[in-house]
This record gives structure tokens, C-alpha cells and sequence, in this order.
């Protein structure tokens, strides 16, 4: 993904949704380890924003509960009837279908946290169903 587009989604959908739902923080925010999100340039946008990161150890998908938020996103922008022909579209296509997702997902899947958690350490680190 290109930064420019990272910090877009990040400053006018992720921020934007946690200021709606959350209030304006403070915030723990929960994010792979993956290069575009460990950048300097993202560093700073984090620092600046005032965002603290929870430590997170990296490819660790059973306890990443974004990874079924990006599931749902990537669901629907596919239902689109037409895909974004230009980065501007896809980046408002992106941002909308963001704001979309319901409260209730955001919810379930924090809530589904305390059982993921238990299901890994029954699997001793082991791939689980999640």
C-alpha cells in the first residue's frame, strides 16, 4: 500500500472512527508489525497524533482481531458494483465502506478477545481455528 494512502485511511477513516465511537482517547491502538505500519513516516503520524501503540509481537494472526476487520472491508469493496478506476475512488471507496462497518463488529471483536487469548494458549502457540 502506498504511505500516502496509509495515512489517508489513517487520519479520515481509522482516526475518525475512534473519535466517533471512543471520544478523542486516549487510544491503545493494536497493529501488525508489518514495514509500511513500522515506517518512520508512520512513527511520526502515530507520535503526532497522539496514538500509543500496544506492543505487539509480529505474525501473530490468531490474536489480531484487524485481521477480520480487513476481511470485512476487503467484503465490501468486492460487492461493489463497480471497482474504483482511480486512486482518489478507491481511497473514498475504502474510506466509505469503512465507516459502514456497524459498531456491532467493532464490538465482537474486541469482545472475542478473552477467547482467542484462552484458544491459543490451549494450542500452546499452535495454529487455532482463528
Amino acid at each position: 500500500m502506498n504511505f500516502e494512502v496509509y495515512v489517508d485511511i489513517l487520519d479520515n477513516a481509522a482516526l475518525s472512527t475512534l473519535w466517533q465511537y471512543f471520544g478523542e482517547g486516549p487510544f491503545l491502538f493494536q497493529q501488525d508489525n508489518c514495514s509500511i505500519h513500522t515506517s518512520r513516516l508512520a512513527q511520526t503520524w502515530f507520535d503526532e497524533m497522539g496514538v500509543q501503540k500496544l506492543d505487539w509481537p509480529s505474525q501473530s494472526p490468531n490474536l489480531n482481531p484487524i485481521v477480520y476487520l480487513w476481511d470485512e472491508l476487503e467484503r465490501r469493496l468486492r460487492s461493489l458494483p463497480n471497482r474504483p478506476s482511480s486512486l482518489q475512488a478507491l481511497t473514498s471507496a475504502v474510506m466509505d465502506a469503512w465507516k459502514a462497518i456497524p459498531m456491532v463488529t467493532y464490538q465482537k471483536l474486541v469482545e472475542s478477545l478473552p477467547k482467542r487469548v484462552q484458544t491459543v494458549l490451549h494450542a500452546k502457540g499452535r495454529p487455532t481455528s482463528y
